[in-house]
Parts: C-alpha cells; structure tokens; sequence
C-alpha cells in the first residue's frame, strides 16, 4: 500500500509543487489548505505522515499539531517561513519530529519525509535503536517499557508516546546508569550526524518528562547531567 502523506499549506503553489516531487517518488498525496479540512482528512484517511505549516488561515501549525497528537503517533514535519530556534523548540516540544524552513529545496523536504517514514515504519515492525537486544522488557521503579509491543507504562498508567519518544525512552532505559550525550543520543534514535546547534534531544526530552509528569528542575526518572548529557539512574 502506497504511504499517505497529508501537505496542509494555504500557499497552493508550494502545495502543488511539493505534492508533484512526492508523486514521483512513489507517495499518495492529500492537499489541505486549512486546519479544519486537514483535521476532517486525518479522521477519513489513514495517514503516514503530515506536513504542517505553521502559518494557516483558521488556525496555526502548532494548535494543528497538537490536536493531531491528542489521537494519532504518524511523523510530523512543521513547514514555517519563520526561523527563530524558539518556533523549532515549540513545534517539536508538542510532538513534530522535524523542522524545515522556507524557502527550501523540495528535494531536502523528499530526504526529511523519507527519513520520518523509514523511522515510523521501522518502530511498527520492531526495530529500534540498538541497546539491550536480550532485553525485552525494561523496569525502573514503576517505569515498564515493552521493546516488542513498543509500550510504556507509568505506575501502572499507559503513556502516549510517539515512535521517537519511545526509542528515545527505550535507549536511556537500556543504558541506565550511563551518562548519554545528547551526540550519542541523536545519532542512536535519528541515525542522522549530530549538530552541535542541534535543539532536537533536549526538546523531545522536555516532551517526554512532561508526558511523565516530571517536575523540571528534580525529576525522577531522566536527568540532566550538565556539560554532558542524560541517564536514567
């Protein structure tokens, strides 16, 4: 079955333009142009993955993607003329996985999609970032990861985590007790070379901690060790 990628985008050029480079690589494209008809789509279609301006007529990007999190795990990637580090921080601290600016090449947006994908496909079929590999399961003091039905639990209480959260989560809780460098930790989950002006690790880690409930400056379960990384104890 062909991927269904959603492009939401009140410019119908760049819309077009980026469906046409889609369509040749093999993908199903849906266009919207505003948030409550990309809303209604994602509710009829299955889809595998959305790209998300911020800027739209109805709403904004970010509200759009954290609605489409309250229900759905597919990869999101924001699309934004804007090019503060804050609006990059945002978008992926409520659940994007990637971040392009305009203008761009639509070719590196084709590259970004295509790496979202082999990511989110590959979580549905049980790879993930190598740790443990004789572990299945992982317990740290009322925090349960399940490696084969990619599943967290939180004394006892399910939590909704997306593909790269899960992995991020996975890889800590299997090198507990090592400090993880934010370097280490990027090229484990994104296979991707680290940048040291990379915002990715810490936003996702500022997502999950909040997904745990985790108070900032003291939390429980992943902490930040300055000047070097994270771990879970």
């Amino acid at each position: 079955m062909k991927e269904n990628i959603l492009i939401v985008d009140d410019e119908e050029e760049i819309a077009e333009l980026v469906g046409v480079y889609l369509k040749n690589e093999g993908f199903t494209v849906l266009i919207c142009h505003n948030g409550a008809d990309a809303l209604a789509c994602v509710e009829r279609e299955e889809i595998s993955l959305a790209v998300l301006d911020v800027m739209l007529p109805d709403t904004d990007g970010f509200t759009l993607c954290r609605k489409i999190r309250e229900q759905h795990l597919f990869p999101i990637v924001m699309l934004t003329a804007r090019v503060e580090d804050i609006d990059k921080i945002t978008g992926l601290t409520i659940g994007a996985d990637d971040y392009i600016t305009k203008p761009f090449n639509p070719l590196e947006l084709v590259a970004r999609i295509k790496t979202q994908l082999r990511r989110y496909l590959r979580y549905d079929r049980g790879g993930m970032p190598e740790g443990n590999s004789q572990e299945d399961s992982i317990h740290i003091r009322g925090l349960s990861i399940f490696r084969s039905q990619h599943k967290c639990t939180l004394n006892g209480k399910e939590l909704t985590v997306t593909p790269t959260e899960f992995n991020i989560l996975w890889y800590l809780c299997s090198h507990r007790g090592k400090a993880v460098s934010s370097e280490e930790l990027f090229e484990a989950v994104w296979k991707e070379k680290y940048l040291d002006s990379n915002n990715t690790v810490m936003a996702h880690i500022a997502r999950l901690r909040e997904k745990m409930q985790e108070p900032p400056r003291h939390p429980k379960y992943i902490k930040t060790i300055w000047g070097v990384g994270y771990t879970i104890e």
